[in-house]
């Protein structure tokens, strides 16, 4: 998705992105570190101990359950799940103020990143 959403706006260069997750099972495939590796993004963890910085995905993953799963349920299909969780994304992605964004969007808070270090277009210069 972010991947995704950063070619739609644009940009072609992925190279330092870090993907913050626990580790599961998902480093175990490897068309999924295929991808990474292709996108020229870093997996959090790389081998069990070696985390970059896990306690953010931990910390996302319990803000999730608090905030979706558990005062929701009980659950009545695996798709009730899946678009609760796809709401709670775009929400949590490209709507929630955060505070340490100056009360921006984290999506808002990108743009401006962007925007500022984005080079100025310079016009052609007549060469006849």
């Amino acid at each position: 998705m972010a991947v995704a959403a950063r070619f739609r706006a644009g940009a072609t260069d992925l190279t330092g992105l870090v993907h913050h997750s626990d580790a599961g099972t998902q480093y175990l495939a490897i068309r999924y570190t295929d991808h990474l590796q292709e996108a020229r993004i870093a997996p959090s963890v790389d081998t069990v101990g070696d985390a970059l910085d896990n306690a953010l995905a931990e910390s996302t993953i319990g803000l999730y359950k608090t905030e979706v799963i558990k005062p929701n349920g009980p659950w009545q299909s695996l798709t009730d799940v899946e678009i609760a969780t796809l709401t709670w994304i775009d929400w949590y992605n490209n709507h929630r103020l955060h505070t340490a964004c100056d009360d921006l969007t984290p999506t808002e808070a990108e743009q401006a990143h962007y925007d500022h270090h984005r080079e100025p277009v310079r016009a052609a210069h007549p060469t006849n």
